[in-house]
């Protein structure tokens, strides 16, 4: 039988974790990750530990309709996430895929938040209309990259006591957030 998904989860329930991934999130990781997805029990308690320092958010969100799907079609199975030492970039982004009761982090993580970054140069040459056509094909890439980082950021505080305008106001200048703090935003379930 599994534990209700608000029942907050004694530290002997982090003891084994099913899944364990640390270091970049790349498509490396998200194969590891898949790996032992596939082999983790369909029932009970399930711990996914994370830690990184950031890394593809597009990965991020892949692995998160991982555990978004995997939690709809086995209800009960409940994936937990554990955040150890760093949870960076791309690592809340993963996070923010799981409910706030299925959140949790060990003393002294950091999560960190901050908008996505692009490194692209545009150079501009030939007939007017294709240039125009190849600004505006930058510009889309920006307003839907900013469109799909902010809805990772409103998944990531939606319960919480944290505002999207905090997020918003902070995020550009890299916000770290402490685990007791996590905790009094109620961002997480509990500190471990």
């Amino acid at each position: 039988m599994s534990a209700p998904p608000s029942e907050i989860l004694a530290p002997g329930a982090f003891d084994a974790p099913r899944i364990l991934l640390a270091g970049t999130v790349d498509y490396a990781m998200y194969e590891r990750f898949r790996d032992q997805l596939v082999r983790a029990p369909t029932s009970g308690l399930v711990v996914i530990e994370l830690s990184t320092l950031g890394g593809d958010p597009e990965v991020a969100r892949m692995m998160g309709e991982d555990v978004r799907f995997q939690s709809e079609i086995n209800p009960e199975r409940r994936l937990v996430f554990l955040g150890k030492a760093a949870i960076y970039s791309a690592g809340a982004t993963f996070m923010s895929f799981f409910a706030i009761p299925n959140r949790y982090l060990t003393r002294g993580t950091r999560v960190m938040i901050h908008e996505r970054k692009m490194d692209k140069h545009l150079h501009v040459s030939g007939p007017l209309t294709t240039c125009i056509a190849s600004v505006r094909a930058v510009l889309h890439e920006l307003e839907h990259s900013i469109a799909i980082q902010n809805e990772g950021f409103e998944n990531l505080v939606r319960g919480s006591s944290i505002t999207m305008e905090d997020v918003l106001k902070r995020a550009p200048e890299n916000w770290y957030v402490e685990a007791q703090d996590a905790k009094a935003f109620g961002l997480i379930a509990d500190v471990i």
